[in-house]
């Protein structure tokens, strides 16, 4: 991705050293005065003054102005209207035109060709710089000529899912073939960083339940007066490779003998008093450090799905066995970009961030995470980017009362 370039300001440091050099050295031999540390010092101070009061209007001009990367979409299709809707949000981003092809190897655009339209390209304002192919079927229909022209003039020419991707945090899931999958270099997970998550998981994991004693004890005991019923609620959820393992938390609703659902839609009724406290402020997830230590989760990863929903969801969700690729976690991806899910529809919204972070797993993304989540639980409210996310979804409801019981 191009950047305004900063060369003026880059040699302004070495020409002004060389200057005030040249001053001090100007100075010694007219002056008689031996040079000096201070002399040279003195002599860079004057001459940075003036570059800094010569510079000052271009620098507000700079500033003033700031760079805009113009993007061409080739296509009409839905992901194409997606791309630019969300290119649209972000200032730094400005959409030429959307491009539909025609012919083989011509793009229209205005109803000028696309090859026409590159030797316009020459006008700094019209240059694109970056392009960005959203075409449902490519046979016949890619302008190989005209993305090869326009590769040999710098432009960076991108697929739309790529795009997508980058901008939102997510996958198109209803976009995606096998073969997106399949050929994914992104997805092959790195033995050493899985060491070394699984490491910073544990280390953490130990500091935190030794740090939270005390607070477990009082909310044991909370749970314990508030309600009849055992303390911890225990559910078997799908682990990695698909294995099962038994999930702990603060238990939060009334014990009954038969559930209508695994959604809390359907049991919101049931919550304790002390239980939608807890909710609010995650504090029922705590014991989960404990599975944790046990092997069965790290501190970041998807959230584990109750064996109830695993047929369910491995039917209707595409790609939904990819999940079980990595540990999954106490928070995730999914859990601080969209929140609680209610519905097999929000599952699968679910599922697009959660592949996302399986593909882009990184250290640095764990820090993101966590730092999210500590200010979820802090705040007792999801995050801005969620709430943003689920005021979008069709038929979202994720306040605390009514999450889903196994997440």
């Amino acid at each position: 991705m191009r950047r305004p370039s900063n060369f003026p300001f880059r040699l302004s440091l070495p020409v002004s050293a060389a200057a005030a050099l040249t001053v001090a050295l100007l100075a010694a031999y007219f002056l008689d005065h031996a040079l000096t540390w201070s002399s040279l010092v003195g002599g860079w101070m004057v001459v940075a003054a003036v570059v800094l009061v010569s510079r000052a209007p271009s620098f507000r001009l700079w500033i003033s102005r700031p760079f805009e990367e113009n993007v061409l979409v080739l296509g009409k299709t839905e992901l194409a209207c997606t791309v630019i809707a969300e290119l649209k949000k972000r200032s730094r981003y400005r959409v030429l035109d959307v491009a539909d092809p025609c012919t083989l190897n011509r793009i229209l655009t205005n109803g000028v060709s696309f090859l026409t339209l590159a030797d316009s390209f020459r006008q700094r304002s019209a240059q694109p710089h970056r392009i960005v192919v959203a075409l449902d079927e490519r046979r016949g229909r890619v302008p190989i000529e005209a993305l090869l022209e326009a590769k040999q003039k710098g432009i960076v020419i991108e697929d739309a899912l790529h795009v997508y991707e980058r901008l939102t945090g997510k996958l198109a899931l209803g976009r995606l073939y096998p073969s997106h999958l399949i050929y994914s270099t992104e997805l092959r997970r790195s033995p050493t960083q899985g060491a070394l998550q699984r490491v910073i998981s544990v280390v953490l994991s130990t500091v935190g339940i030794v740090l939270s004693m005390p607070l477990l004890a009082v909310i044991a005991l909370l749970v314990k007066l508030d309600s009849p019923g055992p303390i911890l609620f225990v559910q078997k959820r799908i682990g990695k490779d698909g294995l099962q393992f038994p999930l702990l938390k603060f238990r939060t609703m009334h014990p009954v003998t038969e559930r209508a659902s695994e959604w809390v839609i359907d049991n919101g009724d049931r919550i304790t008093r002390v239980g939608r406290w807890l909710r609010k402020f995650r504090l029922d997830e705590v014991p989960q450090l404990f599975n944790v230590l046990l092997g069965d989760m790290n501190l970041v990863g998807p959230r584990p799905h109750p064996v109830s929903n695993y047929t369910l969801f491995m039917g209707h969700i595409p790609f939904y066995a990819f999940r079980s690729m990595v540990l999954p976690g106490i928070t995730g991806w999914a859990q601080v970009r969209y929140g609680y899910a209610n519905s097999l529809e929000e599952e699968t919204e679910k599922m697009c961030y959660d592949l996302y972070y399986i593909k882009y797993v990184s250290l640095w993304m764990d820090v993101q995470i966590l730092l999210k989540t500590i200010k979820v639980v802090i705040l007792g409210q999801e995050s801005r980017q969620a709430s943003l996310d689920q005021a979008q979804a069709p038929k979202a409801d994720v306040r605390p009362e009514r999450r889903l019981d196994a997440a």
